[in-house]
């Protein structure tokens, strides 16, 4: 069964620290206050979205564009905390929302 290869894993792992840790989209959010959307989920699962949704892969599954998938994600919540608006805007497939899979057991 194919899995999210070793790249994907370490591009959201390495991106759930920096987001827990307060140093997400540096130098973009340095010195701004983003503890909100730990207390808001939904601001939180856009955020996730982006960096999902722009990430890139490779023929070999290898992530080739973290750092501006990163930056998507960070430019949200800048505008999400500051209302300053993402340059350039959010395209429709940055900010989808898809479904989850289902609720099955294994």
């Amino acid at each position: 069964m194919p899995r999210l290869s070793s790249s994907v894993s370490g591009a959201v792992r390495t991106f759930s620290f920096w987001i827990a840790n307060g140093s997400v989209g540096l130098p973009l959010l340095e010195g701004i206050d983003y503890s909100c959307i730990f207390r808001e989920p939904s601001a939180l699962e856009q955020t996730y979205a982006i960096f999902a949704n722009v990430l890139e892969l490779d023929e070999h599954g290898l992530v080739t564009n973290a750092k501006y998938a990163e930056r998507r994600a960070a430019q949200f919540i800048l505008q999400y905390v500051t209302g300053k608006a993402a340059e350039p805007p959010f395209e429709d497939w940055e900010v989808c929302l898809y479904d989850p899979p289902p609720q099955n057991c294994r």
